[in-house]
């Protein structure tokens, strides 16, 4: 299995930015698509954006489309998610996820296509 770990979360104010890191470990990252999903206290955990094993493809929440990215660096064997104009209802704990398939030519929302999980990095967004 890939090891994750991620960085970067932390307190801001509404209309704020951060960025998220996602560190891989392992041999055949390259060969994976990713994604970044969060959970809020009480509330399932909910996708927000993926990315192709080639960086080709890429898909998001309809609730962050225009002010979250997502990128990756296969030789770094880093996953980043540039996140602006941030609001309260992001606050949550986010997580990076790696495929439990080899060339996955698509980005899936779909938890049940994630095998390796990070530890999880939190944000929070205040009014």
């Amino acid at each position: 299995q890939v090891q994750l770990v991620e960085s970067g979360g932390e307190s801001v104010q509404a209309g704020g930015s951060l960025r998220l890191s996602c560190a891989a470990s392992g041999p055949f990252f390259n060969l994976l698509s990713m994604g970044w999903f969060r959970q809020a206290p009480g509330k399932e955990r909910e996708f927000v954006a993926a990315i192709s094993w080639n960086g080709v493809y890429t898909s998001y929440a309809d609730s962050v489309k225009g002010r979250f990215t997502i990128s990756r660096d296969n030789a770094k064997k880093m996953v980043d998610l540039q996140m602006n104009s941030l609001r309260p209802e992001d606050t949550a704990k986010y997580y990076c996820a790696a495929d439990r398939e080899f060339y996955r030519d698509t980005a899936s929302n779909d938890p049940n296509q994630y095998e390796s999980w990070g530890q999880g990095t939190q944000v929070t967004v205040s009014s």
